[in-house]
């Protein structure tokens, strides 16, 4: 029994908002946290690639039936640019496929270019994405070679700001909604100016309502186990229901509340006409709701028991 119990792990629930660092993987990130944490059952919110850092919520336990809700919530990044050089990634990770001069490039020419790349654009995503063609990664068929068709899709760009600009390379801060790539925008960008460019640097500052400085470095979640242990590390939970903050939130009795737990729709006042609704047994979150064409609300997602 104690070595199931082992295996098992800990019932934890809660969002751990980890700063994700250079060269690691967000798989890697989730296995060390998993496993200082000795959770059962851990996911992270979408993957950022190696080069990548910052912001990467870890969901546990219950809390992974939120983690739709950060994987589709708008993002933002800092992010630097290197023209004049193309990659086969569109990131300093690829190798470089092109090399051309930037020319006499102004930075009011530059603003100017990268106003194309606001609002509702099309993006085709890169062959290097952890997007899948037939069961396989993408990045897996451009490491052996392969291209594919891709279908572009609309993505949103809500600002793009220039930060600096010293002739070669520039800083950009971005806010963006899901499935935006920025090494996409890099290379569209440097096709658009003529000179090809990359990403030399990407830092997520903010995922949904999560941001940089509330989050914590892989070596300091190991100097906290190591000062004390997995208490000191659940301290550092999130509650889920912050992930969907957004949602209105609907107040049950408890006896509705119980009639919600066993699948139930029940009549509420002062809800939307539609949509998803946070749900609370009093002031103890449940779950979320979904508001039905009567005005009833009837459960959608429904968590066990209450996180931190």
């Amino acid at each position: 029994m104690a070595t199931d119990r082992k295996r098992k792990g800990r019932d934890i629930s809660g969002i751990l908002l980890l700063d994700k660092p250079l060269g690691m993987s967000s798989n890697a990130c989730l296995q060390q946290a998993k496993r200082l944490f000795q959770a059962s059952k851990a996911g992270h919110t979408g993957a950022l690639d190696p080069l990548a850092t910052g912001v990467l919520p870890l969901c546990f336990g219950e809390a992974t039936k939120v983690s739709q809700f950060l994987l589709e919530a708008d993002k933002r990044y800092l992010t630097t640019i290197r023209l004049g050089e193309r990659t086969n990634t569109a990131d300093a990770e690829g190798e470089i496929i092109s090399t051309r001069p930037v020319g006499e490039l102004t930075e009011q020419a530059l603003v100017t270019c990268l106003s194309q790349f606001e609002g509702d654009i099309e993006q085709v995503p890169p062959m290097y994405s952890a997007l899948k063609h037939k069961g396989q990664p993408l990045y897996k068929l451009a490491r052996a070679g392969q291209e594919v068709e891709r279908k572009s899709r609309q993505v949103t760009v809500h600002d793009l700001i220039l930060h600096e600009f010293d002739g070669t390379s520039l800083s950009l801060e971005i806010h963006c909604s899901k499935g935006t790539y920025v090494r996409t925008i890099a290379d569209d960008l440097g096709e658009a100016l003529g000179c090809g460019a990359h990403v030399t640097a990407l830092r997520r500052t903010q995922a949904g309502v999560f941001r940089l400085q509330e989050c914590v470095t892989p070596e300091a979640l190991q100097a906290i186990f190591d000062a004390g242990g997995t208490e000191a590390l659940d301290a550092l939970l999130q509650a889920p229901d912050l992930a969907i903050e957004h949602l209105p939130k609907a107040i049950l009795s408890t006896q509705m509340a119980g009639y919600v737990r066993q699948g139930q729709a029940v009549m509420l006042r002062q809800l939307p006409s539609h949509g998803l609704v946070r749900l609370y047994d009093e002031e103890a979150f449940i779950g979320i709701g979904e508001v039905l064409d009567d005005g009833r609300v009837k459960p959608h997602r429904l968590i066990k028991e209450t996180a931190r």
